[in-house]
């Protein structure tokens, strides 16, 4: 679960890079990148679910991606009503 300025997001298109557009709950797109450690770890593909940290400066534009979910994960975040985009 997200703690404090955390928001979860599905990832929309690959850039390339290391870097992703990503549809936040919050309502904002962000570009994110994905950390140097994470990159050979997960793959993360288009439509999957994961845990943003938006920037300090221009935190409504960018960000880091620190978690990928599950399928699993993601089934339940969207019953509970976590990954609703309205």
């Amino acid at each position: 679960m997200p703690k404090n300025y955390e928001v979860m997001g599905l990832v929309e298109q690959r850039m390339g890079f290391g870097k992703m557009s990503v549809v936040c709950v919050d309502g904002n797109t962000r570009l994110c990148r994905v950390k140097t450690r994470r990159r050979g770890k997960k793959w993360i593909m288009e439509g999957d679910a994961v845990l943003v940290k938006p920037w300090e400066l221009q935190g409504h534009i960018k960000g880091d991606i620190i978690f990928k979910y599950t399928k699993a994960q993601a089934d339940w975040l969207r019953r509970k009503g976590y990954l609703n985009f309205e």
